[in-house]
């Protein structure tokens, strides 16, 4: 067999010479239960176009740009991408790069993941930024960590307006180490509600997301000043990266580390993956910073070189003193990033930050006209949530029958929330589309 080369013979030669008499014996230690109890029900084998047939035929099950018209946001956007981006991307000495263990032989990879660094630094007005880590999920994660590690604290706040799968990464990596974990409310303006802060004590960060998962601004002063009352680090967490491009950083605003996806910045959402953990702080806690940092300096022959200035993994020093990451870093997702930035601009960031703004209050806008309510009154930037009438949900399915995805229910992840969903616009849609969407939403929810 093609993919399978060794004969029975050559099978029960090998298990003789380790004293087993068949494959099963093997893996002992797996429960039998959690053992197949008979072959894997596969189909016959395929010819390569009878299987590219097949996936297409999948493919076409899925509610996917451009064939739907898509109004959902929720940690993946869609976004147009130069094509100058894929284009570079896709040239072999970046796709086919290897880890940069050897700086004489990788200073192009070197030098693009230092590039990327500044400008998340600057976009996020922090001072230094690490090479990038799996993606936004784990990043939140790792800056709590990091926050325990520099406090020498085992609990933490987190605003329950963080994205909800978010909060279950950040629950996956602390709980097991026995690191407490304070749940902060919601206010009705679509805000976290600091009060709870006011009997918790021994905290080592208080993290919020903004624009957070309603799309609602956050406060990010208050917070602030609220998490250095608590004297705990301030961590600002975020799904869309577009957002500040018109929103101030949050380094302006007093927070240590800021920490979330890049996806909107040249990686197309792909079905949830692959994403890009953006990081950054401040100099100050430069050796707790989790993964790898790139750093410039010179040659024997004091030309400029780049190396790996610190890369605390397990690999290179004490296990306990790593601040290793899950992945080290996601360089071929963080230098499309860096080309996206570097192609778009600060003055472009700025207009199609707008733009997004601007199309999200326009839809806004017209399902007020036409009964459907705006939730919150706080600033949104690109997604916002609404309450549809009692019966939306048939609605919300009938739409689907006329390819069109009407946001994100939010009733999965908050019960309170029945017949509440999140609606995001970004720069793919036309004014007639939204308009489309306005009259199907009418039209369907009268049937």
């Amino acid at each position: 067999m093609r993919y399978l080369p060794h004969t029975k013979e050559e099978i029960a030669s090998m298990l003789e010479a380790v004293g087993l008499k068949s494959l099963d014996d093997l893996y002992p230690t797996v429960p039998e239960d959690c053992r197949p109890e008979k072959p894997l029900d596969l189909p016959e084998p395929m010819t390569e176009w009878e299987l590219t047939d097949l996936a297409r035929s999948l493919s076409s099950t899925m509610a996917a740009p451009p064939r739907y018209k898509v109004f959902l946001g929720a940690g993946s956007y869609e976004h147009h991408i130069p094509a100058a981006v894929p284009y570079l991307l896709s040239r072999s000495e970046f796709a086919t790069s290897y880890t940069p263990y050897q700086p004489e032989m990788s200073q192009g990879t070197l030098q693009a993941i230092y590039e990327y660094q500044t400008l998340v630094a600057r976009l996020l007005g922090m001072e230094v930024a690490n090479a990038s880590l799996y993606d936004g999920a784990s990043a939140l994660a790792e800056a709590l960590l990091m926050a325990v590690r520099i406090k020498k604290r085992n609990r933490v706040a987190i605003s329950r307006l963080i994205h909800p799968l978010y909060r279950q990464v950040v629950r996956t990596y602390l709980q097991p180490t026995g690191l407490e974990i304070v749940e902060l409310p919601y206010l009705e303006n679509g805000r976290t509600d600091l009060a709870m802060l006011d009997g918790t004590e021994d905290l080592a960060a208080v993290a919020v997301q903004s624009p957070n998962f309603f799309g609602c601004v956050e406060d990010l002063k208050a917070v602030g000043a609220a998490a250095q009352g608590k004297e705990a680090l301030f961590v600002t967490s975020f799904t869309e990266a577009l957002a500040y491009g018109l929103l101030e950083a949050p380094g302006k605003l007093g927070a240590d580390i800021v920490c979330g996806e890049g996806q909107s910045f040249g990686i197309p959402p792909s079905f949830g993956g692959p994403g890009l953990g953006m990081f950054a702080t401040k100099t100050a806690f430069m050796r707790s910073i989790p993964g790898r940092l790139v750093g410039q300096g010179k040659d024997a022959e004091d030309k400029r070189g780049f190396v790996l200035t610190l890369a605390t993994r397990e690999q290179h020093i004490r296990r306990e003193k790593a601040t290793s990451n899950i992945c080290t870093n996601q360089s071929l997702c963080a230098l499309a990033a860096a080309m996206y930035m570097a192609t778009v601009g600060g003055t472009g960031m700025r207009e199609l930050a707008s733009l997004n703004r601007d199309k999200a209050e326009y839809l806004k806008g017209e399902l007020h006209k036409a009964g459907f309510r705006a939730v919150f009154e706080t600033p949104t930037f690109n997604e916002f949530v609404v309450e549809g009438p009692p019966a939306f949900g048939e609605t919300y399915d009938r739409l689907l029958e006329k390819k069109i995805v009407a946001g994100l229910p939010l009733a999965p992840y908050y019960p309170e929330l029945q017949n509440h969903y999140l609606l995001c616009v970004t720069e793919t849609k036309r004014r007639e589309d939204l308009d489309e969407l306005v009259r199907m939403m009418c039209e369907t929810s009268s049937e």
